[in-house]
Parts: C-alpha cells; structure tokens; sequence
C-alpha cells in the first residue's frame, strides 16, 4: 500500500481520536480529576507504554547532540503545548479556544518558511484559509458557552499553545529522517513527564481512585491509551512521509469529527451550516494534500509532500 496514503490514513484517524476525545474527557474532568492532574497521569502512563514497547521495537540508540532537539520537542510538544491548552481553557470559551487552535496550520506555514525554508505554495495558503473558514463555521455555530473571568490571558495562552504545537512539528521532523520512532519518543515523554509532574502531582494526588465509576476509569484508560500514546505514533508515522504544514492541517478535522460524535450520541443535531462547513473543511484537506502535477514531478516533487 502506498506509504503516503498510509501516513493520510494514520493523521485522519488521530482527528477521529481526537474529536471523540473532547466528548469523553468533558466527563472526566474537572469532577473525577482537574486538568493538570490529568496532564501528568495522560503523560505518566504513555510514559510506561513507549518505554515497554520500546523494548521490543528497536535498539537503535540516540545520539548525544541530539538530545538538545529532544528535549525541545518534549517542551514544545508535551509539557509546554499541553499546560498553556488547559489552563488557558479554564480562562477562556471552548469556542474562542478551538477558534484559536485552528490557526496551528497557518503558524506552521509561516514557520516552516521561517526556519526550514519551505517554499509557500499558493495551492496550500488556499486549502489552509478553505478549511479554516470551514472550521470557524462549524465552531462558532456549535454549543454555545461562557468563557472564564479572564478571557484575553486564556486566549493568549491558547494561542501560544498553538505556536508550540507548531514548533514542535518542526523540530521533531530532523529527528524522525534519522532515527526510528520508538527509539526518540520515549526519551520525548520522560522528558516531558518531568517538565509537567511539579504542577500536576498535587491534583493527581487528590484523585479518589477508590470511589471513581467503572465507565470513568475506561474513559481514563481510553484518553492515556488512545488520545495520548496511539494518536502520537500515528501522528509519527504520519510525520515520516508528510512535510509539517500538512500533518497541521489535520486540525481542522477534530471538529468536524467531535460533531460527527456528537450527533451520533443525539447531543447535537445536524443543519445546512454544518454540512457546508464539512465540505469546506475536506476540500480545504484536499488542497494541502494532494499531491503534486506530473508535470511538474522531477526535483520538487518530494518537496511538495
């Protein structure tokens, strides 16, 4: 099978992950475990699981000037972009914060051709700004709730949480052409399980294990297990053969995704905005993805990936 249409296939189904996600974790938190807490428990267990899978995966060791890199990726990627996210979600709206988050694809762009060079091709600009209209319909015509009391700091530290994610997708890139995925990321998540355990440890701690539901403790193992460790390998694999700037365009599916969820559980109802808005959000997919003319396949081609 084409290894492209592999690395498509594995970013679509970390969207899909993703957007259940939102519904699933919302019954966990705040009432069974707060934020941070569950930030060191999401990084703690995926600790566990890379190490041990680790084991059995490669032996490929990592070199010492490379380390410098991992420890950046697990700051931008883990512990920075996952505590800026919650805490700035308690200050501000789920809708203005999710607004915030799909502007990841565009800072990546600007990025990329900051730091990595990367060309700006204007099929892309167009499938990024597509799907974000798209998204933004979807949001902004979504459940309607009240931001927080300091609504302008939990926006910007959304936004930072975006401009992290985005660095991280950088950064990471030079580590997965060298090295074989299990043999960085474990190194990714210990890192990052120290940068987060100081603000989480006290919230974890006060977790009533003893009293929490059979169906939250699945909801908990279903957000370490599937929203933390699979949709990262997936998001590596997707990586492998995928520039950033289009693994980033993926974000704008977990919305679609958390409605499509939504509606099949009868929390939401679909209408004529929304099927507009999924339409634009894949033909805005589309642009970014698709892969280059052949007339012009020679020594751009693997540059327009």
């Amino acid at each position: 099978m084409n290894k492209r249409f592999l690395a498509l296939t594995a970013a679509t189904m970390v969207s899909v992950i993703y957007g259940v996600t939102f519904t699933i974790a919302k019954d966990v938190m705040p009432g069974f475990i707060k934020p941070f807490g569950f930030i060191a428990l999401r990084v703690g267990g995926s600790v566990i699981l890379f190490w041990l899978v680790a084991l059995f995966a490669t032996k490929q060791k990592i070199a010492l000037k490379d380390f410098p890199r991992i420890i950046a990726a697990a700051f931008f990627g883990v512990a920075f972009n996952m505590l800026t996210f919650f805490e700035g979600l308690s200050q501000t709206s789920p809708i203005m914060a999710s607004v915030l988050m799909v502007t990841t694809p565009m800072i990546v762009l600007i990025l990329s051709a900051i730091i990595m060079k990367e060309k700006i091709i204007r099929k892309k600009v167009g499938g990024i700004l597509l799907g974000l209209v798209g998204t933004v319909m979807l949001i902004l015509y979504g459940k309607s709730i009240s931001g927080g009391n300091n609504e302008l700091w939990g926006n910007f530290l959304v936004f930072v949480n975006a401009v992290s994610y985005g660095l991280y997708l950088i950064v990471v890139k030079k580590l997965m052409d060298k090295y074989n995925p299990f043999a960085f990321v474990k190194w990714i998540y210990l890192f990052g399980f120290i940068m987060v355990l100081p603000f989480g440890w006290e919230q974890l701690s006060q977790v009533q294990w003893e009293i929490m539901p059979v169906d939250i403790a699945i909801k908990v193992g279903f957000v370490v297990l599937f929203s933390t460790f699979l949709t990262y390998l997936l998001n590596l694999l997707s990586m492998k053969e995928l520039k950033p700037t289009t693994v980033a365009v993926f974000i704008y599916l977990q919305p679609l995704f958390a409605t499509v969820f939504a509606v099949s559980l009868g929390k939401d109802t679909l209408n004529p905005v929304k099927i507009i808005s999924a339409a634009l959000i894949f033909a805005g997919v589309y642009l970014v993805t698709a892969p280059p003319k052949k007339a012009v396949i020679n020594q751009t081609a693997k540059s327009d990936i």
